[in-house]
């Protein structure tokens, strides 16, 4: 009867405006793909079967196995390894949106996995989470509404800069019931905030009181997923066992997914030596990220005789975006017209022509191979959140479509020079003999930080453009300690950069871009951006409620950063390249992701 009471008054103090919606998961836009009797997701094989092992690198090192902090680095920040569907990171409420395990064939939505299912109001303001009854964690402790709000308050206050930007508009959580957790947020209209908070991952409350969390350890951390830990060699490798009895096994999230009982995680800190170590068969997969290493590696005699199976793979996910970031907290990049310059004297078409085999495409946007990138001219929604800006603008930005140089990959014409040197003298930069010069006669001097030594060969060459017109740029490279330290502090004039975009960029473009984000130590506003216009752009991409509304922010935001010149976008390519040993199967491939998760190992008399 108590309990009974206590719901019922919970329930009475939901503050309601409009409809109320129960869902089995949630669609920021929209209506979810999948209905509530759904048995299993459309690419994945229900029936895989378990067993097996998969044999797996990336790159880098760890030092942590907190990937919750600022502090040390964890496995969790290797892109690639994300992929494989182990990590250290807990279950999140829901899945398809973030990180843990995103969707293959949704652009915005997700469905419940620690929350069986949630509800929330018309207008968006608060949101309620009803937990799974079955959920334990490893050591058989039920997954309750506590351990959820023990890990919002942790997240807040001590974890990453990203998450405390993501809860930031959390208002209240309250507690209802032992399964049932409500969230309320300081404003209404977010429908982007109920997907974030479905990607909370949910901490067990016990484990972590017992242990200093902003600290980094090499301790297995407890989880509740299909996957644990079972052996360390620090920086080195890792070891995963499938948990045997986990209690998510049959929710139709996650049939036909997780079938290997062992996977192997080798950490590479050279690609070369990955390379190697694949072709002598010490690991299964190779996901490939070098286009000469594509175009030539690949003839040796386990792909001749059918052993290793290469594959090019388009895809629908928009690509992360890599740049070179220009510090604009350093004095010689606070001009536009210094940034620009810059970006003249960056020589995509040699690169692709030379380097990489005219693998790529130029990057004209900050999101690449997606609908989100800016267009021809500003039209329609986008023209009308752009037209208030207009005195605080370039008015070339509505009259003309933005556009990088082009060469015809043989060097940079000219007038292409002229025009760099013209863009330095209005910016108060003069040549004097062979060098760029201020009125103080200090010469226009500044470091390219990079990460990883095979990126040098591409990048001298834009080093080399720079120096014909009096500019001393020096490459240095750095461990990747070292580089994240730096990072963590802007302590860089450039750096090569790659910001991870999502189906539904939302906020994360907050820390990407935000005057708020600037002086945030470890934070991702790596340029430096401090534009009211760009603050007044996100605010519009947070607040959107419909798809429609979310791409012509994002084109705004996307046109605006553009002509700004914060960055000297690179290139990416729209497939999958990736090689395997022949004992391995799966359904497909989806659109948004490389689905690694839904492989499985067969049996010598299934092979081809």
């Amino acid at each position: 009867m108590r309990t009974f009471l206590f719901l019922l008054l919970s329930c009475l103090c939901l503050p309601t405006v409009g409809e109320v919606f129960r869902q089995h998961g949630y669609a920021q836009f929209g209506q979810l793909k999948y209905p509530a009797s759904f048995r299993h997701f459309d690419w994945v094989n229900p029936d895989a079967p378990k067993g097996g092992t998969l044999r797996v690198m990336t790159y880098g090192s760890f030092d942590s196995l907190n990937p919750y902090i600022l502090k040390g680095t964890s496995p969790s920040s290797s892109a690639i390894y994300q992929q494989y569907g182990v990590s250290e990171l807990n279950e999140p409420l829901l899945v398809g949106s973030g990180a843990y395990d995103p969707s293959g064939d949704e652009p915005a939505s997700s469905y419940g996995l620690i929350a069986q299912s949630l509800e929330f109001s018309e207008d968006r303001s608060w949101v309620v989470f009803n937990l799974h009854p079955k959920a334990r964690f490893h050591d058989g402790r039920p997954v309750t509404a506590e351990d959820v709000r023990f890990s919002y308050r942790q997240l807040a206050q001590f974890g990453h800069p990203n998450y405390r930007t993501s809860l930031q508009e959390v208002k209240r959580v309250d507690v209802l019931a032992p399964l049932r957790i409500r969230f309320v947020f300081k404003r209404a209209g977010n429908p982007l905030l109920i997907q974030r908070l479905g990607e909370l991952p949910v901490l067990p409350a016990h484990y972590w009181r017992a242990r200093e969390f902003n600290s980094t350890s090499y301790e297995p951390p407890l989880g509740s997923g299909p996957y644990r830990i079972v052996e360390v060699d620090p920086g080195r490798r890792l070891v995963f066992e499938r948990v045997k009895d986990w209690w998510g096994a049959q929710l139709p999230v996650n049939r036909g997914k997780y079938n290997f009982d062992r996977v192997e995680v080798e950490f590479y800190r050279d690609s070369h030596v990955a390379f190697e170590a694949f072709k002598a068969g010490e690991f299964d997969l190779y996901i490939e990220q070098q286009a000469k290493n594509w175009a030539n590696g690949y003839n040796f005699p386990a792909v001749r005789r059918g052993e290793v199976i290469r594959a090019q793979i388009p895809h629908q996910i928009p690509t992360q975006t890599q740049a070179l970031f220009m510090n604009t907290r350093r004095p010689h990049f606070v001009s536009l017209e210094v940034r620009q310059a810059l970006g003249l004297m960056f020589d995509f078409e040699w690169a692709n022509r030379t380097l990489f085999y005219s693998a790529y495409q130029r990057a004209q946007t900050y999101y690449p191979n997606s609908e989100f990138s800016a267009r021809e001219l500003p039209q329609g929604r986008e023209w009308l959140l752009l037209s208030p800006y207009r005195k605080q603008l370039p008015e070339a930005l509505f009259t003309q479509p933005f556009q990088l140089p082009r060469t015809d990959g043989r060097g940079i014409p000219r007038d292409t020079l002229r025009q760099a040197l013209q863009l330095l003298e209005k910016a108060g930069w003069k040549l004097n003999g062979q060098q760029l010069v201020n009125a103080q006669g200090q010469p226009l001097q500044f470091e390219i930080l990079l990460v990883n030594p095979n990126l040098e060969r591409i990048f001298q060459h834009f080093r080399s453009n720079l120096a014909r017109i009096g500019i001393q740029a020096r490459l240095r490279t750095v461990d990747r300690a070292q580089y994240k330290h730096r990072l963590d502090n802007y302590d860089y004039d450039m750096a090569l950069m790659t910001l991870p975009q999502t189906l539904s960029p939302g906020l994360e473009q907050w820390s990407y871009f935000h005057s708020s984000q600037v002086a945030v130590k470890g934070g991702k506003n790596y340029a430096g951006v401090n534009d009211p216009v760009v603050d007044a752009l996100l605010e519009k991409l947070l607040a959107a409620r419909s798809r429609e509304q979310q791409v012509a922010a994002a084109r705004a935001l996307d046109r605006v950063l553009l002509w700004q010149h914060y960055s000297i976008p690179n290139w990416y390519s729209g497939q999958h390249r990736l090689a395997y040993r022949n004992r391995f199967a799966f359904v497909s491939t989806p659109p948004y992701t490389l689905g690694l998760r839904a492989w499985w190992q067969t049996t010598p008399e299934s092979r081809p």
